[in-house]
């Protein structure tokens, strides 16, 4: 979803208290009663004025109705939460213009804000759910299982998770962006100007780049902590040029890390499967684009387990429970990120997992675009599917007398083609034909 702020600038005091309580309504209701939402607000204007404001809302799509409700009532959406968090940025003055978006991932959208200084900063907006928003079915009944939960519950957990393990980072001398605040789903940090170590074709010293990553894998095991996403995507490269007595121009690549939702501790119970696929990652990226290997194997989740807490080493993941994000919203947002990557491996699977690494990072990157373009149109899709459907049903009752005796005929002209296409199709390609095929007898029965 594209964050559109057009409309930020037009709502009134009253709006934005009624757009405040239809998300405290969120809490105990999917759907927030018109009633509650009048006793929620409190407006002076009473329900005549709480009714203006939901136009206004509704109309900027912040706000919206669902279809076949026993009770008139609406639900909060993703843009009515995006603005509610800038809205809270902009009161505390960390926010005060908004400029383009510079990152998109399957799990947030990175854009570029200033504050009232015009200090240029970075909003991120978690986003979970963004890759299930096509298969919403299939994702229901985690859902059922976990009634407190909702993507934008978890998104806000996603970002109440990275703040906080930002802020302990931070302390602790680790090198990532200053967290400046965090707001519902949001957070604004520091804005680090260098690119991630994917857009890297070449480095000076491969060997020593690979170990000040390594290094940090392990640092952070001291710590108690593994990151759990530790690719090319989530670590960005400073560089920084220094001249020495000689008059040689020395390159030091200094590495930042980025992305802490998936963010585990040591004593997790797959800590030593997330420990090693982080080594993998990197080695992996080495050999691929640097054409490095590294001489020693390792390092080992047994061995780095040994220095938790080694030379008076603090407990960072401990540290984050004491900030009040606990074991129990660790466990619903881990349980939420499998299902994102399952989302996203289900994905590769389905166009063969064939293509490079390269190229799947190009098309997923694609997909999140393609996926905001698709949002908005079943936006206006949903609008007029109640007329579609009238109109759908009319024709179907004045074409049952004829649709046994096209459908015969039908199926005769594909068996016919089948025949000459040759050996049988697997089972994508039958997919794709019995997609064709209904597609084809709709559009044979709307042209009648």
């Amino acid at each position: 979803m594209l964050l559109d702020t057009r409309a930020l600038r037009h709502l009134a005091a009253e709006d934005w208290k009624v757009l405040a309580a239809v998300e405290a309504g969120t809490k105990n209701h999917e759907l927030v009663p018109t009633t509650l939402i009048e006793r929620l607000s409190r407006l002076k204007g009473g329900a005549s004025g709480v009714h203006r404001s939901i136009s206004t809302l509704a109309k900027a799509n912040l706000i919206g109705r669902m279809k076949e409700a026993k009770y008139d009532g609406y639900r909060l959406t993703y843009g009515g939460l995006d603005y509610l968090a800038l809205h809270s940025h902009s009161q505390r003055k960390h926010v005060y213009s908004v400029g383009s978006r510079i990152g998109v991932g399957k799990e947030s959208d990175i854009m570029i804000v200033a504050d009232d200084t015009g200090t240029q900063l970075v909003l991120k907006i978690h986003r979970l759910g963004r890759i299930s928003f096509r298969t919403v079915k299939s994702n229901r009944d985690y859902l059922k299982k976990n009634k407190t939960g909702s993507w934008m519950h978890l998104s806000r957990l996603a970002a109440m998770k990275e703040f906080a393990f930002m802020q302990v980072l931070e302390a602790e001398g680790f090198p990532v962006p200053h967290p400046i605040a965090n707001s519902r789903h949001t957070i604004v940090m520091a804005l680090i100007d260098a690119p991630p170590l994917r857009q890297i074709s070449a480095v000076p010293d491969p060997a020593a780049l690979y170990a000040d990553l390594i290094g940090l894998i392990l640092r952070l095991a001291q710590h108690g902590l593994i990151h759990g996403d530790f690719n090319e995507f989530n670590v960005l490269i400073k560089e920084s040029k220094t001249t020495t007595e000689d008059g040689e121009e020395v390159i030091t690549m200094t590495p930042v890390l980025i992305d802490f939702p998936q963010m585990v501790s040591m004593d997790h119970l797959n800590a030593e499967m997330y420990f090693d696929r982080d080594v993998h990652c990197v080695k992996h990226f080495f050999e691929r684009r640097f054409h490095f290997i590294p001489t020693r194997p390792g390092p080992f989740f047994k061995d780095a387990y040994k220095t938790v807490g080694r030379d008076g080493a603090r407990r960072l993941d401990a540290a984050v429970e004491a900030s009040g994000f606990t074991k129990k919203m660790a466990k619903e947002l881990e349980a939420a990120i499998h299902v994102q990557e399952a989302e996203a491996l289900a994905k590769r699977e389905a166009r063969g997992g064939a293509a490079s690494e390269d190229e799947d990072e190009d098309e997923d990157e694609d997909e999140d675009e393609d996926e905001d373009e698709d949002e908005d149109e079943d936006e206006d899709e949903d609008e007029d599917e109640d007329e579609d459907e009238d109109e759908n049903e009319n024709e179907n009752e004045n074409e049952h007398g004829h649709e046994h005796e096209h459908e015969h005929e039908h199926e005769h002209e594909h068996e016919d083609e089948a025949e000459s296409e040759g050996p049988p199709k697997g089972e994508e390609g039958l997919e794709d034909d019995k997609s064709k095929d209904a597609l084809q007898r709709l559009q044979f029965y709307i042209e009648r």
